[in-house]
């Protein structure tokens, strides 16, 4: 029988996360609840009466899928090691959601339309973001401080 006290000895402590493999992780997460609670706010609102618009159906969809590709990168980065390329991805997606997604909620729910022709940016930018993953995820090198 062992010693309880031995047990637990012999079990290490977890590695300390890159501090950006949480940064997405925690945003991929947040970003796919907010698309939940989008999605369900959308089908009430009095705004969307006939219908919620196609437009909001694709940024919903669209980050969706981003919030799991920021749930990917986080783990990429905790698999692969903090690089520059995969925290690029990774922002990369960020600025997709905000120029992309919610341009176009704000658009379509507040009918605020300033920011209307950064949207095509924010698919560059997702675009751009798949890429430098692959490259991150390929070329293995790059790597910086574990703590970044």
């Amino acid at each position: 029988m062992t010693n309880p006290s031995t047990a637990f000895s012999s079990v290490s402590l977890p590695e300390v996360w890159p501090l950006s493999a949480r940064w997405f992780l925690a945003l991929g997460a947040i970003s796919a609840c907010t698309s939940v609670v989008f999605s369900a706010a959308f089908a009430h609102l009095p705004v969307f009466a006939g219908g919620v618009p196609t437009t909001v159906q694709t940024a919903l969809s669209q980050q969706q899928f981003h919030a799991l590709g920021l749930l990917f990168t986080g783990l990429a980065l905790r698999v692969c090691g903090a690089s520059r390329w995969l925290q690029a991805a990774g922002w990369l997606m960020v600025l997709g959601l905000v120029l992309f997604s919610f341009n176009l909620y704000a658009r379509q729910v507040l009918g605020w339309d300033v920011l209307r022709a950064l949207v095509p940016w924010g698919g560059a930018a997702w675009i751009l973001a798949w890429l430098v993953l692959a490259m991150g995820l390929a070329h293995g090198s790059g790597k910086i401080n574990r703590q970044a």
